[in-house]
């Protein structure tokens, strides 16, 4: 997969590998190596670490990768306040968050693009 590496300045296509679970294939983030530093992501590109070497950050998607989907995020868009947000769903196309500290029914909700967190557009962090 080529994409770019989310809360990079500008959009800047990257080689991004996928990260899988062996005991059942399941995706869980990517890594990415960019000016000597690796990056782990989560599954929708959002930055989990930086890491020394490579190894360091496959091992941190395996350990917290999925686990990270459960926490609350921090969407930020140009112009508007910081946002505390969930998760309510994610794969490596995008993620749909819920507006608000909890994902409860009827709370307002955003899907935001693989492309628009890669172009910077909109960040999430941790």
């Amino acid at each position: 997969m080529n994409s770019s590496v989310s809360g990079s300045t500008g959009w800047q296509p990257v080689a991004v590998r996928p990260v899988r679970r062996d005991t059942d294939d399941e995706l869980c983030g990517h890594v990415v190596e960019r000016g000597g530093t690796w990056r782990s992501l989560a599954v929708f590109g959002a930055q989990l670490g930086e890491h020394d070497d490579e190894q360091a950050a496959v091992d941190h998607v395996l350990e917290h990768g999925l686990a990270s989907l459960a926490e609350r995020w921090t969407l930020e868009s140009p112009g508007e306040e910081p946002e505390i947000v969930c998760i309510q769903e994610a794969n490596e196309h995008g993620v749909t968050v819920a507006l608000g500290y909890y994902s409860m029914p009827g709370v307002p909700t955003l899907r935001i693009s693989r492309a628009e967190l890669d172009r910077g557009e909109r960040t999430l962090t941790r």
